[in-house]
């Protein structure tokens, strides 16, 4: 594991931080229908939280000698509300993957507080993941 690597990752990261960002901000503006006023906001404050991501993975890629991505991986098309929460749980559990492996690097890389701030990002995900997943589980 180099520095050089852990750059890399990091720029795949932020790549799926802005799907995710542009995914929220996609969904949220076109849910429709009488749960329109339940997902728009819960989508419009993914989005914000995901925001905070991309923002620190940035940070810390400039901080460690790289230069960000400003490409973000692909959006999946969603028309309906059971196709967007099925899109955003398996972009939720790519991420926790990612993470995961990351945390791993920076440890290897002895950068333990990027190690600490990808496991708290992780909680985030998790929590993230957990909720889409029981709100699908509900539509079904």
């Amino acid at each position: 594991m180099t520095r050089d690597e852990l750059i890399k990752g990091l720029n795949e990261d932020l790549a799926h931080e802005y799907q995710a960002v542009i995914a929220y901000t996609t969904y949220a503006a076109r849910v429709k229908g009488p749960l329109r006023a339940v997902f728009q906001p819960l989508f419009a404050k993914e989005a914000a939280e995901e925001l905070e991501h991309a923002k620190f993975l940035a940070s810390k890629i400039v901080a460690l000698g790289g230069m960000p991505t400003t490409a973000a991986a692909p959006v999946p098309e969603a028309t309906d509300l059971a196709a967007m929460l099925e899109a955003l749980i398996r972009a939720e559990e790519e991420t926790l993957t990612r993470y995961a492996e990351r945390m791993r690097q920076a440890e290897a890389l002895g950068d333990l507080g990027l190690a600490a701030r990808l496991h708290a990002m992780i909680e985030d995900e998790t929590a993230h993941k957990e909720e889409l997943s029981l709100i699908l589980e509900g539509l079904r």
